[in-house]
């Protein structure tokens, strides 16, 4: 059932064009790339007989490819999991330059690549994100199913999603962090992963966590990079169009890249509709709505969010302070809830202002669109909130 799951992503590449394609494991690159590309030839260095093959003797994807027969080498070669064999790139680099091949480079992150001076192709490969699924690929969407399960394709569609939630977390920290060497301190990294956990969401403290894990400062704001480098999260700055002493313009918030793995670490479960963690959840599974509509639709607008030092918060600003977005997991919205878009509205002028939340119908309140949760994304994906 997953494997016919419509995606909202789309590579196609013109005659001599490569591209990277970068997600978190099990969003479903490789199924993707299998449907959209079936008669390519694929090289999956998850394989352990070929990734030690070619560890050691990476000449061999070239010499292999050349023997190739030309009517196979119209379509782009996939190498997935590329990073496991950085010197692979300079084989690629040579076929593409010297064959005009043309290759899709499919991996969890790029930076062993970097950190390594990997050969990245100098851009001769455009780059693709694939995001966990997203609302509009999925028909009749349960709300309180994709915050608790997520939205990785096998935890959103699988019975006994809560074993394999925790085992995935487990297996992202040691496959994603320790294998790949991005970090030495293995302890102090998990108690960071615990502690990110619970502050996830909030305005990001470096000092406390650094205290909660028993290392510095400067460290920890590492580890919040690496868990960005390798697209298991999102630092959300805020928003600061100008220069202004009672607006928090330092401190960012963190967001894990889906929210069903934000639930596990935390060991979080939604019952119902309402209620506080309902609300952080609703508000997280929006942004990552969000983020991936930025991706598909290639519009590549700044998400922020917008805090006074009063308290005064609106959850997102996109763009240059284009829409601003506040989040509610209740079903009632009454004008204290509207405080904070007034302020922004008053101060900023944005052309779209909206409230999100678990209201029955849409309303206009001055110049504010109340909205249900699915009436926004619908909105969203059809362009009507920015373009």
């Amino acid at each position: 059932m997953i494997q016919t799951m419509p995606r909202l992503l789309k590579i196609k590449l013109p005659k001599g064009q490569s591209a990277f394609l970068w997600g978190p494991r099990k969003t479903g690159k490789t199924t993707f790339l299998r449907a959209a590309f079936p008669d390519s030839l694929s090289y999956d260095l998850l394989q352990t007989d070929l990734f030690l093959e070619l560890v050691k003797r990476p000449f061999l994807l070239r010499e292999q490819l050349l023997a190739a027969a030309p009517k196979q080498l119209k379509k782009p070669v996939i190498i997935d999991e590329v990073q496991k064999v950085p010197q692979l790139l300079d084989e690629i680099h040579w076929l593409i330059e010297n064959r005009g091949l043309r290759f899709i480079l499919c991996g969890s992150s790029a930076r062993k690549l970097k950190r390594g001076k990997a050969n990245l192709l100098g851009g001769r490969a455009w780059r693709y994100e694939m995001h966990p699924l997203v609302s509009a690929e999925v028909a009749d969407l349960d709300l309180l199913r994709s915050l608790n399960r997520g939205m990785i394709p096998v935890h959103f569609m699988q019975e006994e999603y809560r074993k394999s939630l925790q085992a995935y977390v487990r297996d992202y920290l040691k496959e994603e962090v320790f294998d790949e060497g991005l970090t030495r301190n293995i302890p102090a990294f998990s108690r960071f992963f615990d502690a990110m956990g619970y502050s996830h969401g909030e305005l990001t403290n470096y000092a406390d966590i650094a205290r909660d894990c028993g290392v510095d400062a400067k460290t920890v704001k590492e580890y919040y990079q690496i868990l960005v480098d390798t697209l298991l999260g999102t630092m959300i700055e805020p928003y600061k169009k100008r220069q202004d002493r009672n607006v928090i313009i330092r401190a960012g918030k963190f967001y894990l890249f889906d929210v069903g793995v934000a639930g596990a670490i935390t060991h979080r479960q939604i019952p119902q509709e309402k209620g506080e963690q309902f609300g952080r959840a609703l508000e997280h599974f929006i942004l990552m709505e969000i983020l991936a509509h930025r991706v598909y639709r290639e519009l590549n607008y700044d998400v922020n969010f917008w805090r006074t030092k009063s308290g005064l918060e609106v959850d997102f600003i996109l763009g240059q302070g284009e829409v601003a977005i506040e989040i509610k997991g209740t079903s009632r919205i009454d004008n204290a809830d509207l405080r904070p878009l007034r302020a922004f509205i008053q101060e900023y002028s944005p052309a779209r202002a909206f409230v999100v939340c678990n209201e029955r119908a849409p309303r206009m309140h001055e110049d504010i669109c109340i909205l249900p949760w699915r009436g926004f994304l619908r909105k969203l994906w059809n362009g009507e909130v920015i373009s």
